[in-house]
Parts: structure tokens; sequence; C-alpha cells
């Protein structure tokens, strides 16, 4: 069963007000993405909420709530590498039907996958714009087909962005 877009509005208005308390006091990386995800997981009763560091060519296992899960995947591979490579967020109603899936568990069947980028002040530009690099990406999975919307999509990417500025 899914929850009304008007619910699940409220309850991310809520979890933006509850992730900035829970950010604003921490200096740590590591317990402020293992709150991120707890907080989410808690909110939503997602099937799996994790974090999928960039290192080197390939996206890094990080804090993460849920079963165990794939350690590795790389660049442009399945929807956590295509989301990396596309830089932005993918949305999918039924993995089973999305090629190049990584499956790391089989209960998963539907995902959404949104970028983090981590924002560098310009240095010595003309035009002032500040560049963007993804540092991970945020993978939630769901053990329901077509669990995700424009609703989730929205405000799990103000999330993201609000985590950042904690990373």
């Amino acid at each position: 069963m899914t929850t009304p877009p008007n619910v699940k509005r409220e309850q991310y208005k809520t979890l933006l007000k509850q992730l900035d308390l829970l950010l604003i006091n921490s200096v740590d990386e590591i317990a402020n993405s293992a709150n991120f995800c707890a907080l989410i997981k808690q909110t939503f009763d997602f099937h799996w909420v994790g974090i999928y560091r960039v290192f080197k060519e390939e996206l890094m296992l990080g804090t993460f709530q849920g079963p165990v899960a794939c350690v590795r995947i790389p660049f442009g591979q399945g929807v956590c590498g295509s989301a990396w490579q596309q830089e932005k967020t993918i949305i999918v109603d039924n993995v089973n039907e999305y090629p190049g899936h990584i499956a790391c568990s089989a209960s998963s069947q539907s995902e959404i996958v949104i970028p983090i980028f981590k924002y560098k002040e310009p240095s010595h530009s003309l035009d002032g714009n500040k560049s963007k690099a993804v540092i991970a990406v945020l993978d939630i999975d769901a053990d329901i087909l077509n669990a995700f919307d424009s609703v989730d999509s929205y405000y799990l990417e103000q999330s993201v962005e609000l985590l950042s500025r904690y990373l």
C-alpha cells in the first residue's frame, strides 16, 4: 500500500526539520550519514536505505539501514552507477525490468537513487559560478512495485542537499 501524496509530503516536511536538528550539532560525517539513513528508514519503513560514496571509479558502500548490500558498484552500472554518471535522480518502478540492475536483495522491487553533490567555491573563475561534483548517491529500495514518485524525488533531493552541507 502506498502513502497518499499529501500525507507523504507532511512526512517529508517533518523529516527535513528533524534532519536539520540532527545534523546541525554534529561534525562527524559518518554519524551524520548514519543518522540520515536511519531517520529515512524509520520514517518510511523502506526495505533498504543507504549511501554509496564515490571512490575512484566506483561507488563504495557507506552507511546504510537494512539487509547486507553490494559493496562496490562501477561507474555507469546499475541504478546507482547510472545516477552517478547522469548526475540526476533515477526512479525505477520495477527493478526486474531495469536493464543492468544490480540485485543486492531479491526483496527489492522498486528503487530511487539521488546523487549527492558537493559544491566547490569558484577559485579564479570570471563568472563566479560554483562547480559541483557527485560525491555519493543515496539509494533507497522498497519491497513493493512503484513505491517512488515525484514527491519522493523532490523531498529526497532537498534532504541530500541538506546532508551535503555536513559531509
